[in-house]
């Protein structure tokens, strides 16, 4: 989907309040999160809880060289009483924000984003490894 760079950089802070919420999320899945079998994963999330952190520094200073205002804003949480629904929906999260992370690229290399672009990659696969961490412990 091609988008003006007004766009982009909505998109951009839609991301970041993405972001936001993940490390939130993570912290709060992270302290509640019960069961033998979950304690190697426990630790995992907060190692991902600092990574969303990191992504979401990273978003705000592109947004801002790119002109735009980063956001302050949060995106919602989710939460549960059940160790593995938690794992679920931070799978779920995860899932998205790789569909997202790949249309942002595509859409960074129409507008010559390059740098943007490389950022964005670098981003992705985090999520990606995210990914992989929680399904081992989900699938």
């Amino acid at each position: 989907m091609a988008v003006t760079k007004k766009e982009l950089l909505d998109l951009l802070n839609k991301d970041i309040e993405w972001e936001y919420a993940a490390a939130i999320q993570y912290v709060q899945h992270a302290a509640v999160i019960t069961g033998a079998k979950y304690e190697s994963i426990q630790k995992e999330l907060l190692v991902h809880a600092n990574e969303e952190l990191a992504h979401a520094i990273m978003l705000s200073e592109q947004v801002d060289y790119l002109g735009g205002v980063p956001t302050a804003s949060v995106e919602k949480t989710l939460t549960s009483p059940d160790s593995l629904e938690m794992l679920k929906q931070d799978l779920a999260g995860e899932r998205q924000a790789i569909e997202n992370y790949k249309e942002r690229i595509a859409q960074a290399e129409a507008l010559r984003e390059y740098g943007l672009r490389r950022i964005l990659e670098d981003i992705l696969i985090q999520e990606e490894e995210h990914e992989r961490d929680i399904k081992t412990v989900v699938e």
